[in-house]
């Protein structure tokens, strides 16, 4: 019995082995034959355009590859730019923050101190009159300021943008259709 096995295991492994080869089935393997160009010169005139064609695609590779180092050196200043201001108009929430908690502890030391029913009727009205007016001026001084961060990235993206526009039409003899003034 494992004369049997053993013997399996072998036949099966010899036809694992073998059943990625083509079979044989007799025939006669051919190779394939290598053909070799033939040894011919090329006009003259078509040597010049082949050149002048390999010579204008390595100066719009250049041109190409200078445009876009500026475009990720215009991409990269915009970031950074917005970034700092982000930073800045989070800044200015966290004041906004700290001058309502302020208010918030205020009013709730102010309440604690009321006495009769009327005070506190008044110290609420007129804590929330004040609060509106501070909220109020608040969402102005954030709707500015995001107002400037939005204009100084558009400013600094259109800037680029003009630069890299008008450099490339006067390299190219285009200056008179200017885009950006």
């Amino acid at each position: 019995m494992t004369e049997t096995t053993t013997a399996t295991k072998a036949n099966t492994t010899k036809h694992a082995a073998s059943s990625f080869d083509m079979p044989d089935y007799g025939i006669l393997k051919f190779a394939m034959p290598k053909f070799d160009l033939p040894n011919m010169k090329m006009p003259e005139a078509l040597r010049e355009i082949t050149e002048k064609g390999v010579e204008h695609t390595r100066d719009a590779y250049a041109k190409a590859k200078v445009t876009s180092e500026e475009a990720a050196d215009l991409i990269e200043n915009a970031y950074e730019a917005a970034a700092k201001r982000a930073t800045d108009y989070n800044r200015k929430l966290i004041e906004i923050t700290r001058t309502n908690a302020r208010a918030a502890f205020d009013y709730v030391h102010e309440l604690l101190g009321a006495q009769p029913p009327w005070e506190f009727i008044e110290l609420s009205t007129a804590q929330m009159r004040k609060q509106f007016e501070i909220v109020s001026a608040q969402n102005k001084e954030l709707r500015a300021l995001a107002q400037e961060i939005a204009t100084d990235a558009v400013s600094t993206i259109k800037t680029g943008v003009s630069k890299a526009l008008n450099k490339g039409t006067r390299s190219q003899g285009l200056s008179k259709y200017r885009i950006y003034n």
